[in-house]
């Protein structure tokens, strides 16, 4: 059959070495987040119990292996196997196994982050998710050292990128004003759910930067992405913009893995002769196996099938963001900051050990890791870390406290000094101890002024707006 051999390519072997190190390593940072954060989110005592959620929802709407049964302890088993794979994958171990082995390995690592997202509610309901789970089912498919890389999986991949690109792009065009009128930038850095250690200086750019900058984005991913399906050396240069891109906004704040994996898919646009002044770093090819060839191509075929949906997303008016159409999530849209926010609130938690509420009470706060909370307190560096909860109380400050579910059982856990919760914060204002009542405050917070950072030594300038949750004790609230 000779026309499945010129299915098969020489000349992106070393880019498929790069993907699969690079997806190897956004697996890892994935599986050790689900080590530290699932039990006290998600675990039998978490915030929403994932075992009330499987009771609730049937296996065909949410494939996971924790249908069979779940503990915290049986989940503690997947995340760290998931660890181990991870690594092992990282390390090359795919390379050096037979072919079988090497995609039962990645075929392993999806179907136990699947397991995980699928149980994940509210806390695995982000875009990186989904990419990461529809990078890591292409993954299984493109073969190991032994084998020639299929060029339709280096089509698929490249499909990929191309509808994180420009549905993140047309997201855009189509939502808020201000990325047509070129000032979202004005105000992103600043209200973006995670700043990070180089937002402030970012902030403070010249405006007429700032509008470069929006005009760049445009450019990136609404033109760009189609250069990832013409000839070389043009898909190569189109690669090469995306990775600048996405090291952009790594440079400027925290979006968890999203950039990283970006940058991961964005090398199978490169061919060999682009990257060979990394030097010879894929290991020879022996022979192309016929059975993976062809189901190489039964996975293309159901690929295009369950791209219409995503493909037709694209085009529509009433554009989706980030959304998955099957359950399995092989095909989904993106898209982000459909529209930027123009003033930054966070909620505060704070407790007070005394016994009676007074107006002169003294409330403590507890530190989140990552959110804005101590205005002296310079935005941290987390990315590609993700921090669920952290990124959550963003998106709490939008809406009332009875709009997250998840809201009132985390102040029960501080009323109670659960361990596995305070570990999620970076200071704990009563060591330990339970306090007598915790409340919620809604600030409005802002950077300083280069001015007001020289004269206070603060990163952020906040001012009380109102009371998010009233004082509540563990009684009350049981």
């Amino acid at each position: 059959m000779e026309w499945l051999a010129s299915l098969d390519t020489r000349d992106y072997d070393t880019a498929r070495l790069l993907f699969q190190r690079g997806l190897a390593l956004v697996y890892l940072v994935a599986f050790l987040v689900a080590v530290h954060q699932f039990r006290p989110l998600l675990g039998e005592q978490g915030l929403l119990p994932a075992p009330a959620f499987l009771a609730a929802v049937p296996f065909s709407e949410s494939p996971s292996l924790f249908h069979w049964r779940y503990s915290d302890r049986l989940f503690a088993v997947v995340a760290w196997l998931g660890v181990a794979l991870a690594a092992f994958a990282m390390g090359g171990g795919p390379d050096v196994v037979p072919l079988p082995v090497a995609m039962l390995t990645w075929a392993a690592l999806w179907a136990l982050y699947l397991s995980i997202v699928n149980v994940g509610q509210t806390f695995y309901s982000f875009g990186w998710e989904t990419l990461l789970l529809e990078a890591g089912f292409l993954a299984i498919f493109l073969g190991n050292a032994s084998t020639p890389v299929a060029m339709p999986l280096v089509w698929l991949v490249r499909w990929l990128v191309f509808r994180v690109e420009l549905g993140a792009g047309l997201i855009k065009l189509r939502g808020d004003r201000c990325w047509r009128d070129l000032t979202c930038l004005y105000y992103h850095h600043e209200t973006q759910p995670m700043p990070n250690p180089l937002s402030w200086w970012f902030h403070h750019l010249p405006k007429p930067l700032h509008r470069v900058e929006v005009l760049g984005n445009h450019v990136a991913q609404l033109v760009v992405p189609f250069g990832l399906f013409l000839p070389q050396p043009f898909a190569s240069l189109a690669g090469a913009v995306i990775v600048a891109t996405q090291s952009w906004l790594v440079l400027s704040g925290n979006f968890s893995w999203l950039n990283l994996i970006t940058i991961v898919l964005a090398f199978m646009a490169f061919d060999d002769v682009t990257l060979s002044a990394l030097g010879p770093l894929a290991t020879p090819v022996t022979a192309p196996v016929e059975w993976h060839r062809i189901l190489v191509l039964l996975v293309t075929a159901l690929v295009v099938v369950l791209s219409y949906r995503p493909a037709r997303n694209l085009v529509s008016r009433r554009q989706l963001m980030n959304s998955s159409f099957d359950p399995l999530h092989l095909v989904n849209a993106y898209g982000a900051f459909g529209s930027v926010t123009r003033e930054r609130y966070e909620v505060v938690v704070q407790g007070t050990d005394e016994a009676v509420v007074l107006p002169t009470t003294v409330w403590r706060e507890y530190e989140f890791r990552g959110k804005p909370g101590d205005v002296r307190r310079l935005p941290p560096q987390y990315a590609p870390y993700h921090l669920r909860l952290d990124w959550l109380m963003w998106f709490a400050a939008m809406s009332p406290a009875t709009h997250n579910e998840w809201f009132l059982p985390f102040l029960v856990r501080l009323l109670e000094a659960d361990r596995p919760t305070l570990r999620l914060l970076q200071r704990d204002p009563f060591g330990g101890e339970p306090p007598r009542f915790v409340r919620a405050t809604l600030y409005r917070y802002r950077f300083s002024t280069p001015t007001e950072r020289r004269v206070s030594g603060a990163w952020w300038v906040r001012r009380f707006v109102r009371e998010y949750v009233r004082p509540l004790s563990l009684r009350q609230l049981r």
